[in-house]
């Protein structure tokens, strides 16, 4: 029997990087844990509780607050239909909800939030304690599991990733725009870079993948070599 091991992919927004990460661990029977999904819940709550401003800045003080009160639950159920989890904010299924454009660019604001970070870190590695599991996002090769055994950092150019989170959109019928969406990412791609806790960088020691141009079976048998190799050195 093999050993399980910690594998952390982080990189940019709309990289594929939660698909990616959802079919390695069904490959593997590994735990799959999308943290982003976690960041958007809490984001959604602030939304639905009226804690933005007309400027888009968020009232810190009442999401914190709310957040010591116990108000932000956020957890995941197994969906039967896809075999895949679904991310609900306090016992409601808000997977579709949370996709929307209006969380994807409040999102990062929220995320950058040092107490918000500090409690959805404490909660992923409770999660990640006893390894075989597969988690993604921005921080986890650098802050959540430093320690993972196999660190992937996924980058794609921002035209790419937009038009995929575009296709996305207009798949599920909801309303979506090119030029809206490219410029979310690239704030994005600024505010995830540049936030003070927990910032997304490459880990050291993680392994680049530019899936731009790859097809989706490039890149898993990509994902299976790097796992394979990980797994060797491990043993």
């Amino acid at each position: 029997m093999e050993k399980k091991i910690t594998i952390a992919i982080d990189g940019f927004s709309s990289c594929g990087k939660s698909t990616m990460a959802k079919d390695l661990a069904r490959e593997l029977g590994y735990i799959y844990v999308d943290t982003g999904a976690m960041y958007r819940c809490v984001t959604l709550f602030a939304l639905r509780s009226g804690l933005f401003d007309g400027d888009g800045e968020v009232n810190v003080p009442g999401l914190e607050r709310a957040m010591n009160e116990g108000l932000v639950n956020v957890s995941f159920a197994l969906n039967a239909s896809t075999g895949r989890p679904d991310a609900c904010l306090n016992g409601e299924v808000v997977e579709k909800e949370i996709r929307s454009m209006e969380v994807s660019g409040c999102v990062s604001k929220v995320a950058a939030l040092p107490f918000v970070r500090k409690a959805m870190v404490e909660q992923q590695q409770a999660m990640g304690k006893n390894k075989g599991i597969v988690m993604d996002g921005r921080d986890i090769g650098t802050t959540v599991f430093p320690d993972a055994e196999l660190k992937i950092f996924v980058t794609a150019s921002p035209n790419v990733r937009a038009q995929r989170r575009y296709d996305e959109l207009q798949a599920k019928g909801m309303p979506a725009d090119f030029d809206d969406i490219l410029k979310n990412v690239e704030e994005r791609d600024y505010i995830d870079s540049h936030r003070e806790v927990s910032p997304l960088r490459k880990a050291s020691d993680a392994i680049e993948l530019d899936n731009s141009n790859m097809t989706i079976a490039e890149q898993k048998a990509w994902l299976m070599e790097k796992y394979r190799e990980a797994i060797i050195i491990g043993v």
